[in-house]
């Protein structure tokens, strides 16, 4: 029998954060077939967009007029998933059949007031503006006494579902902890009370080691491919410093968060030359008032794409019925993306 070999063999890869596997299958990307081909719409967006809800001075869908903005811009989603004013309630039918009513908030922030933009676009003192305005949602919405879970995302690109593609993001704040972030507090908790160490931190140390999944770095935080990662190119960007949320994150970091989330973004943009979409979303401690130390803040990037700009990855058969799988390795997306990096 051959050695195992990480590059050339299937196999699992375990995600500690979630408690969950990915299959890896290697050898597949030798394989000839290249998958769905898909047009191209070329990004020639004006400045400035009379038609678009989120430019500056427009009216959107429920009548309100857009302030005429110069930098960040935040507002109550006019058809958020969420709603405030949900009533109390459950429908239960036996041991089996449960609903319970979930109240909550639906914001949607505006990067920038020029249409054309990204956040691969944008100067790093741009972007830093969009992450006080992060800072002061999570601190506004986390202090309210029915949220109990601030979750700062971002769809890019109309293969990600984005109908606008004015630069934006949202925020979706509830009183339940969804799926994927209570996952991640279940296991850095367990992590933190057998080690007493952030189980990112830790993690962190060991790819700062090799550096062999490290796309970029600076001061502050490490944007990398994580051992686990599902998506093609997928990426983390871990503070070097073991805090839970956004609000705890000094100047000097957040200027480095600005300035990595450029990097990244920008080294997206030139894997096919194109405007890289993804979905991007800050995990961070819940704002229920307990004490949470194994958190450690971080933030996601999910980019679709696979061997090309119009080739996506997708998640059927296997995935949906058994549980992910990729074939490029996170290896060679790190060095592919590393090689990028401006």
């Amino acid at each position: 029998m051959p050695t195992f070999d990480l590059a050339e063999h299937p196999h699992r890869r375990y995600n500690p954060l979630t408690g969950e596997w990915v299959l890896v299958s290697p050898h597949r990307a030798k394989r000839p077939w290249q998958g769905q081909q898909e047009e191209q719409s070329p990004d020639t967006r004006p400045t400035y967009d009379p038609s678009c809800y989120l430019c500056p001075t427009n009216t959107r869908a429920n009548g309100e007029q857009n302030p005429d903005y110069a930098s960040t811009y935040v507002f109550d989603n006019d058809f958020g998933a969420l709603q405030e004013e949900t009533p109390d309630g459950a429908y239960v039918v036996g041991d089996l059949i449960r609903a319970e009513s979930e109240r909550g908030i639906c914001r949607v922030i505006c990067f920038s007031p020029r249409h054309d933009l990204t956040l691969a676009d944008m100067e790093p003192q741009d972007i830093r503006k969009v992450v006080d305005l992060w800072q002061q949602e999570y601190a506004e919405l986390g202090s309210r006494d029915f949220i109990n879970y601030v979750q700062i995302f971002e769809n890019k690109g109309q293969i990600m579902g984005c109908s606008n593609p004015h630069p934006h993001g949202q925020i979706w704040a509830q009183r339940t902890v969804p799926v994927e972030p209570a996952k991640e507090t279940t296991q850095q908790g367990l992590y933190y009370e057998q080690h007493q160490r952030s189980l990112l931190a830790d993690y962190l140390a060991l790819e700062l080691e090799t550096r062999e999944r490290v796309v970029a770095e600076n001061e502050h935080f490490v944007a990398l491919v994580p051992f686990w990662a599902v998506w093609p190119f997928e990426t983390i960007l871990i503070s070097k410093r073991h805090f839970q949320h956004i609000g705890q994150m000094h100047e000097e970091e957040k200027n480095s968060f600005a300035q990595i989330i450029k990097t990244l973004t920008a080294a997206y943009d030139q894997v096919f030359g194109i405007s890289f979409p993804y979905s991007s979303g800050i995990h961070q401690s819940p704002t229920d008032g307990q004490a949470y130390p194994g958190w450690h803040f971080h933030m996601h990037f999910y980019p679709p794409l696979l061997r090309s700009a119009t080739v996506k990855k997708f998640m059927v058969g296997y995935e949906m019925m058994g549980n992910p799988q990729r074939d490029i390795t996170p290896e060679a997306a790190a060095q592919l993306l590393r090689s990028l990096v401006r």
